[in-house]
């Protein structure tokens, strides 16, 4: 038996969404409740997926399955596709299991020729809408099926308008519309050496064709590399029954929201247009109307429409993003799918879902894509600052931006991927810019409205956007924006206020965002879920605080090595460095003692309360001292002045020092813990800083918990060194200034041997913290500095590798030693602590990982930490381990 590959709306339901598809699933569900939706069917997942297996070509007996479908769409609707009295017209869309708005084609108004569309003309009495349609239907199939680039429509849509002298597409007359068919079909014949298919199945056969494809088009590639998205799970294709929002004034299209897309308020949020189709909303090509306006205009279809709304939402039990077509004063559903929003949005609805009793706290906790949060800490204009606001557009996508203005996304991609900063300034948005989207600060456009592309895109991605901004006026050729009659060539530096809609002329400062009562009141929910703990990477009491303020419960790493690289310190450090004797070293040192005492006093009484883990020294000390080429320039410049004998000498004495102490390969060589053996002294120094400013505190009634960190360490014997170091100094400090001090040691598992060997070390220590940068290389025999740079790129692009495996935790071979230590640890002291302190610590799918371990801690940076806290939690719901801290 053939496998099914054809599902009718009303075969289907919400939960076939892998199957069907999210747009599939959502038609045939509002089908299955009563709704006005016109009839269709859609062509599965995996008929995409074996049409790419099957080498591009179709599987076995699908279009046996199509036919019938069409048939039971004519039956319902009483029409007959390609028929010359009463022609079926359809649409042709995509629909993958996830949503990707724009990344991928449809085709509307299919099964038009030059027969169907005088049937159309004869039954709707209205030749210039029969018309229109036949034109979009060539332009659209042209563009996405016969790959007749856009522009060439555009130019031959241009000059139509010139001719009549019009300004809008809905302007023009039968007589125009019915030239720009003709010339739109000789342009397709000179571009691709055949005539437009006449056929309406034959155009039905290519246009599902065209959708398989666009899958693998390049914007939908990166869509999906951007949002996680798996590249195997293919698209399904919805062909279902035109209706048409272009028939006069009765009729329109629109999109709405639920809830407002940006705040969360609980307010119906859209556009619509009268006489139009849906593209002519989202495109920006027309500035459209508030959803609001509809209740002047229409009265009892916006009450309709409120209604559906309603009920849409309650029955999918979240915010829902609505496409709708009103034909001839009827209404029609086209399309429900969850609505995406800011993530400030997002946690709003979350809470307020829970608090209207529609959703459980962990459904609230599992709404939001850990990830999101970033956007919250975006940062905003400083109302301090003076601004000169040259323009105003609509406010499309919340947070600030400043940046050098570019006109097109590929100069955007290429001075992103420079590290400039950039603000995209277009007409408007396409699909197709998707690369300079994701590397521009923030979007900028002429047309458009708050459902245009260029909207829905910037607030899932979390850039602040305006969108029809119509003073713009953007001269691509000259590469010039105009405002006002003056005139900012490209890469004049521009700001906007993605929340107000405003245009300022050069840098604004910026100011840190303010968390909302909702967002600590929905991460507070997160931490009675999640088991792991969280805390931060922090090397300063600031940091420490924005930590603490973030919500972290502890430091998991303090680097020392950053409190040395002070400008003040390098000379005594250098000075360190260079000692001929322990005398001379140990001078130095006391100098150093006083600055990191105060260092470590900071930071622990920031963090009072709770454990903060203090890493000793770990870089290769020539990281402290010139580069090699900058000392031989400065010598050869000495040399020649012949002006100053004493600073040439010291000058190559200190070169000297240099090249003894380079090595071939850094990271593997004299650092970390061996640094310690070959000089105690300065494991010393650092441990009576500690201890000293532990001591203080204690006596200043603070509650400190100082956790002191070896790292590399590659077996017992050396841990035992180092900690005997660390308690001989603890007890000295406890001694002398007559206070007791809680403490642990313990050591960073970063070399594979240590992993393997945790059994050993785990009985000497107090703690492992798994530091998965220098792990992930020594483990993959892989430079992170080198890597990700040169060669690491292609094997993702290869699919060698699925993630990069510095920001993604490789689970199968790095991941494998952490599960290794973790079980030999702990089996050898149950009181063994486990985190991990890379900066996998805030990436939700490590953060997964380490709660599967059984890890008791993450740390990451500060400003990771609510991501981390969101991981943790939904990594515990979808294992079921709740709330066991």
């Amino acid at each position: 038996m053939n496998k099914k590959y054809v599902y009718l709306f009303q075969e289907g339901k919400a939960s076939m969404r892998d199957l069907l598809g999210g747009k599939g699933a959502n038609l045939a569900e509002m089908t299955q409740i009563g709704l006005p939706v016109p009839p269709g069917f859609t062509i599965t997942t995996e008929a995409c997926n074996e049409y790419y297996n099957n080498g591009e070509k179709f599987p076995e007996g699908i279009w046996e399955q199509v036919w019938p479908a069409l048939a039971e769409v004519e039956k319902v609707s009483d029409k007959l596709f390609g028929d010359k009295k009463n022609p079926l017209l359809v649409s042709v869309r995509s629909g993958a299991k996830f949503s990707m708005p724009g990344m991928m084609d449809t085709v509307l108004n299919l099964g038009l020729n030059d027969d169907t569309v005088e049937a159309l003309t004869a039954n709707t009495q209205n030749e210039r809408f029969a018309w229109d349609c036949y034109r979009r239907f060539i332009q659209m199939f042209g563009d996405v099926v016969l790959e007749v680039e856009h522009y060439n429509f555009e130019q031959i849509l241009e000059t139509a308008k010139e001719k009549q002298g019009v300004r809008y597409d809905s302007e023009l007359s039968a007589e125009s519309l019915k030239w720009m068919v003709s010339e739109y079909k000789k342009k397709i014949e000179r571009k691709t050496g055949a005539p437009f298919p006449m056929d309406p199945r034959e155009q039905l056969k290519q246009a599902v064709i065209a959708v398989f494809r666009s899958w693998n088009n390049d914007r939908a590639n990166v869509y999906r590399k951007i949002n996680n998205i798996p590249h195997d799970i293919g698209t399904a294709v919805n062909v279902q029954s035109m209706v048409f929002g272009n028939m006069g004034s009765d009729s329109g299209t629109g999109v709405a929201f639920t809830r407002n897309p940006s705040t969360g308020e609980s307010v119906l949020y859209g556009e619509y247009l009268m006489n139009a189709q849906g593209e002519d909303v989202v495109a920006g090509i027309r500035t459209p109307n508030p959803i609001a306006t509809l209740a002047q205009e229409n009265p009892e279809i916006y009450q309709q429409f409120v209604d559906i709304s309603k009920r849409l939402e309650a029955h999918y039990r979240d915010m829902q993003d609505i496409e709708f077509t009103i034909e001839r004063g009827k209404l029609y559903m086209l399309q429900t799918r969850n609505g995406k929003r800011t993530a400030s949005a997002a946690i709003r609805v979350a809470v307020e879902l829970f608090h209207e009793g529609v959703i459980t706290k962990e459904e609230a906790v599992m709404r939001i894509e850990p990830d999101q949060l970033d956007h919250l800490l975006h940062r905003r204009m400083d109302t301090d600052a003076k601004l000169q606001v040259v323009a105003k557009g609509l406010p499309a996508s919340p947070g600030a931006a400043s940046g050098r203005i570019v006109l097109s996304a590929e100069e955007a991609e290429r001075l992103g991927n420079l590290g400039e900063k950039v603000i995209l300034v277009r007409t408007e948005t396409t699909p197709d810019d998707i690369r300079g989207i994701l590397a521009a600060q923030g979007i900028l456009t002429s047309r458009g409205g708050m459902t245009s592309h260029a909207a829905v895109v910037s607030r899932h991605m979390g850039k602040p956007a305006v969108c029809g901004c119509d003073a713009l006026k953007i001269d691509y050729t000259q590469g010039l924006v105009a405002i006002d009659g003056a005139e900012y060539p490209q890469g004049t530096i521009m700001s906007i206020d993605g929340a107000t809609g405003r245009v300022i002329k050069g840098e604004v400062s910026m100011v840190d965002p303010e968390l909302s009562e909702g967002f600590k009141e929905f991460l507070s929910w997160a931490d009675e879920i999640s088991r792991l703990k969280v805390m931060a990477n922090a090397d300063s009491p600031t940091e420490a605080k924005n930590a603490r303020d973030f919500g972290a419960v502890g430091i998991g790493l303090t680097r020392t090595e950053h409190m040395f690289m002070d400008p003040e310190r390098i000379p005594i450090v250098q000075e360190m460095i260079l000692a001929q004797t322990l005398e001379e070293r140990e001078n130095a040192l006391a100098k150093l003692l006083p600055m990191q005492e105060e260092d470590f006093y900071g930071i622990l009484k920031a963090m009072q309360g709770f454990p903060v883990t203090i890493r000793l020294l770990d870089p290769p000390l020539h990281e402290f001292l010139p580069h090699s080429e900058e000392l031989v320039v400065e010598i050869t410049k000495l040399r020649m002045s012949k002006d100053n004998p004493d600073a040439l000498q010291a000058k190559e004495s200190l070169l000297r020092k240099v090249r003894a102490l380079s090595e071939l390969n850094p990271m593997l060589g004299h650092r970390g813990c061996r640094l310690g053996v070959s000089f105690p002294e300065i494991t010393v120094m650092q441990a009576r800083a500690i201890f000293q400013a532990s001591a203080r505190l204690v006596k200043e009634g603070y509650d400190i918990h100082p956790e002191v960190m070896i790292p590399l360490v590659m077996g017992k014997e050396e841990f035992l060194m180092m900690r005997k170091l660390v308690d001989d100094t603890a007890a000295e400090v406890m001694k002398e200034q007559n206070v007791q001090i809680q403490y642990h040691v313990g050591t960073m598992i970063e070399v594979p041997r240590a992993a393997l060997l945790a059994d050993e070390i785990g009985k000497v220590a107090d703690f492992f913290s798994f530091g998965t940068n220098d792990l992930t290389q020594m483990t993959m025999g892989l430079s992170r500095d080198d890597a990700q740079g040169k060669f690491l790129p292609t094997y993702l692009d290869k699919n060698l590798l699925k993630t990069d495996p510095f920001v993604v935790l490789d689970r199968d071979g790095v991941g494998k030693l952490i599960n290794i230590g973790v079980n030999l640890g702990r089996n050898a002291n149950s009181n063994l602590g486990l985190g991990i302190c890379g900066e996998h610590g805030g990436e939700p799918n490590s953060v997964e990982f380490c709660h599967i371990v059984g890890l008791d801690y993450v740390s990451c940076s500060p400003f990771r930490v609510p991501i981390a806290r969101l991981a943790a939690a939904q990594a515990a719901i979808g294992t079921g381990n709740l709330g066991q801290k």
